[in-house]
């Protein structure tokens, strides 16, 4: 346990890293850790690198393994499964596909047109954006394994329990002509080498890297100033963990934002510990990251009102109820 536990935080929590940025700050800068400013700016550049570090690697070796199940392989991979397990194979591959939101929108439509359930789909549209193994570590890194792995648990119920309960409604007839007209090529795998993979790997970090580093640098900053500017009672008197109105809100406010968990975790970081409940945390991240915006506006365009509003009020109820048991249940993950 103790090697396991320095492991833990050597290449996850970086302490090492924390320590050269300290002494970056209070030697080279010449600011006082204890300081307001100084204690930003410990926070912003040693949470920054930590991140770029561990999405890098995660990424890198992910794709790996993802230039092994292309969308059309997962395609195949889902075809031949039906019912319950067809919900919990979609939501599962949606974890190993580092996508956001707006990016599994087109898989949704390849995947609906290929003639696979909609129960299937939604579990992998829930899924995909909401948990993936680089959230999983990074979580990790930022509180314990015990919520990192609760976290990944739920989401994949929450994919699974989504999509089915569509999947019971019937609302075929609510996806729009030109989805399921679409042809979709039936092509077979390209055979590629170690070099194909490894270079594919790392156009992925790249792309991935283009993407979300301004969410990254953005949310360390708002948690570098919820961190050491804004008072503790303030945030707890607004969304503390004793007010039933906190994780509504938190989904609620979480909507309108448009962010990589990336970005959200640093916020995260700093509002458990000013006191805002685990669950009211975890609710506010798992609605910017699966009901974006921008991401319902593309849905928008494949389906109709009453299949978006069907899902959205599923996955909604959803993160909420995960935000109430999280928060009743804190004691047991912190």
């Amino acid at each position: 346990m103790e090697i396991f536990r320095w492991l833990n935080d050597q290449l996850l929590r970086m302490d090492w890293l924390a320590y050269l940025v300290r002494l970056l700050v209070e030697d080279v800068f010449g600011l006082d850790m204890a300081s307001r400013i100084g204690g930003s700016l410990h926070f912003f550049i040693y949470d920054v690198i930590k991140i770029f570090i561990l999405l890098s690697v995660l990424i890198f070796a992910i794709s790996w393994v993802q230039s092994y199940f292309p969308p059309e392989r997962t395609r195949r991979i889902l075809a031949g499964m039906q019912g319950f397990r067809a919900n919990v194979m979609g939501a599962l591959l949606g974890t190993v596909t580092p996508f956001c939101s707006c990016s599994s929108i087109p898989l949704f439509i390849g995947f609906t047109s290929s003639g696979l359930p909609l129960a299937v789909t939604f579990s992998f549209l829930i899924s995909s954006p909401l948990v993936d193994l680089a959230s999983m570590v990074l979580l990790a890194s930022i509180f314990n394994w015990s919520i990192a792995l609760a976290y990944v648990a739920v989401g994949i119920v929450l994919a699974v329990l989504g999509g089915a309960l569509i999947g019971q409604a019937r609302m075929e007839r609510y996806v729009e002509a030109f989805v399921t007209q679409h042809k979709v090529l039936d092509l077979p795998q390209e055979q590629l080498s170690l070099r194909d993979r490894l270079g594919y790997a790392r156009k992925q970090v790249a792309e991935i890297i283009r993407k979300v580093w301004l969410y990254i640098l953005i949310g360390v900053g708002i948690g570098a100033a919820i961190h050491n500017w804004i008072p503790a009672d303030l945030i707890t008197a607004l969304i503390g963990r004793d007010h039933w109105w906190s994780v509504p809100l938190a989904a609620l406010v979480g909507v309108p934002m448009y962010a990589d968990i990336f970005g959200t975790l640093p916020i995260a970081e700093v509002l458990v510990a000013k006191g805002v409940g685990l669950g009211t945390v975890l609710a506010f991240m798992m609605a910017v990251t699966a009901l974006s915006l921008p991401s319902l506006i593309m849905l928008k365009k494949v389906v109709k009102a009453p299949l978006l509003a069907l899902f959205f009020a599923i996955v909604v109820v959803g993160i909420m109820v995960i935000g109430y048991l999280f928060n009743t249940f804190t004691y047991l993950f912190l």
